[in-house]
Order: structure tokens, then sequence, then C-alpha cells
């Protein structure tokens, strides 16, 4: 029953998670008049409030002596740090210039782009339905280039940024928490930079646009860390292959919020590029849960034989079975 329990936990910190991930364009209009990039660096700056007073309440400071020793760590936080920062503030200003659909796309087409990645960076090898698919992506892309008149620039930066981001936490190898508190560490500097900067300027729309604005501004570190804990939540709980299906929760929701709330146009062109894109995630997960399935049987099948191949006690000795020991 406890199992059933942590699982269902899970399940729903991963749909809360990627919930809140898919309607965040919802929250960031309600910054304006704040320009992307002040509000960019308010949310680098309250991040690292939020992840110090977790970690403070959590008593987990232990692994920061240890990562201070770890030049080549450091230096992959710093590459995971700026690429995040890219993918933030590119998808700011996406949501903030009308640009919701293209954002959305960035985020379906990620997991391609991550595939792509691992091929031609870690020499991974694909299986055909991996190719295909991988295929598929790229002709979406034609496709949507031809329909938007230009390459669709937002989407492959937020996809090329994010999927950079993942490989980097994957060499780090580091919890959720611990990993946001470093990587928002190396942004806080130039963050609170700008802002004093901004600040000097006159410039600064958290000292000029009142109580109620400045609040919004803090509580992005809120909006950043929320969902990152909710995913830590459900990463430890529920199978990576259902993380896998939620992770499109969230470009679900933006892309409905694009149309719907925000009313994008999205002409017979951009369809088919979606529906493309839709086709090749279609099948990379039929294949992930095929190849999930076939694996489990395969450790399963694993284990009879072991366990049929395993000595069994002779009743005929003295000797007592190790488990009728006292």
């Amino acid at each position: 029953m406890k199992g059933i329990d942590e699982q269902r936990a899970g399940l729903l910190s991963g749909i809360g998670a990627y919930g809140l991930w898919g309607l965040v364009p919802l929250f960031w209009p309600l910054l304006k008049p704040a320009g992307a990039i002040e509000i960019l660096a308010h949310r680098m700056a309250w991040s690292l409030v939020v992840v110090a007073i977790a970690l403070l309440a959590l008593r987990r400071w232990s692994w920061i002596g240890e990562l201070v020793r770890q030049p080549r760590k450091l230096g992959l936080i710093s590459v995971a740090a700026a690429t995040i920062t890219v993918n933030w503030g590119l998808y700011i200003w996406s949501v903030n210039n009308g640009h919701v659909v293209e954002a959305s796309l960035g985020y379906f087409i990620n997991p391609l782009v991550t595939i792509a990645m691992g091929v031609l960076l870690l020499g991974e090898r694909l299986r055909p339905v991996q190719w295909v698919a991988v295929g598929t992506g790229v002709a979406a892309v034609l496709v949507l280039a031809i329909g938007y008149g230009r390459p669709p620039w937002i989407s492959l930066v937020l996809a090329f940024s994010f999927a950079t981001y993942g490989l980097m936490k994957k060499k780090v190898n580091m919890s959720g928490l611990e990993s946001l508190t470093a990587e928002t560490a190396v942004q806080f500097l130039p963050a609170l930079g700008y802002l004093l900067w901004l600040g000097a300027q006159g410039e600064s729309t958290f000292t000029s646009g009142g109580a109620g604005h400045a609040a919004l501004l803090a509580s992005t570190g809120l909006v950043t860390a929320v969902p990152l804990v909710l995913f830590g939540a459900a990463a430890i709980r529920v199978p990576l292959s259902t993380l896998g299906l939620l992770q499109y929760l969230a470009p679900v929701f933006q892309f409905a919020l694009g149309i719907v709330y925000f009313h994008e146009a999205m002409p017979p062109e951009r369809w088919v590029g979606f529906a493309l894109v839709w086709l090749a995630l279609t099948l990379l997960t039929w294949d992930a849960l095929r190849t999930a399935r076939r694996s489990g049987i395969q450790v399963r099948e694993a284990r009879r034989a072991a366990l049929r191949q395993a000595p069994r006690p002779n009743p005929s000795t003295d000797e007592p079975a190790p488990h009728a020991q006292i």
C-alpha cells in the first residue's frame, strides 16, 4: 500500500511540476512594464535566495566544500548556468512579445535535439524508429521555416539551449536543489550587478512600480524553485518512462495558451509542421515504451533463470540451512 501511495504522490508531483511549467506563460506578462532582461535578472537573483533558504532549513551545506575543490565540475556548472540563462531570457522575451506558440515548439522538439546531441557528442547509436523520428523532426522544422518565412529560431535556440543544459546536468550529476543552488550562485553577481546598474540609471521598475509589482518580481524565485522541487519529488518516485510522458504536458499547455488565450495565428502550414513534430514524438514514445517493456521482460527472465540455476540445500546433510541458523 505504501508503494502505491508513493507512486501516486510522485505522479501528482510530476503533473504539478510540468503543469506549472506549462502555465507559466500566464505569469510573465504580469511583470510588465519590466523588460525581459530585468525580469531575467530578478529571476536569477531571487532563485538563489529561495534555494538558500531551503538549504538552510534542510541543513544541506556539506556538498559546497567538496564542489569548490572540483574545478571541472565548477566549469560544467558555469556552462549550465550560461545555457539556462539564455533559455530563461529568450523564453520570457518570447512570451511577452507574442511568440508563445513558437516557444512551445522549442520544448516539443527538445527530445529530438537531445537524441541528436547524444549521437553527435556521446557516440550513442539510434534504433531505426528513432532515426525516423529525428528525420521527421527535421522535416517539421523545414516546413515551419517555410510557414514562418524564416527558420523558427526561437524554437531552435530554446531546444538546443535546454538540451545543452540537460547534457551539462548529466555530466555534473548533482541533485536538483544542489545543482540549482550552484547555478544560481554563478548567475547571482551578474544579475545583481545589472539590477544595481538599472537602479542607478533610474530605470528599475522594482523601485518605481509599487509594492505589488516588487512582490511579483521577487516571486520569480518561487516560480523557478517550486516546479523543480515537485520535479525532484516525482523523479525519485515514478519510473523514468512515466516522467518522459509527463514532459509533454508543459508544451501542450503552452501551445493551447498561445492559441486560445493569447490568440496567436496558426496558418495551415504551421499546423502541418506541428503535426509532423507530434508524429515524431509519438514514434519516440512508442519506441521508448516498447523498449522498456522488452527490457522488463528480459530482466524477469534473467531472474527466473538465476533462480532455477541456484544450488538448493541438500536435506541429507546434518548442517542446517543458513536461514535456519540461530
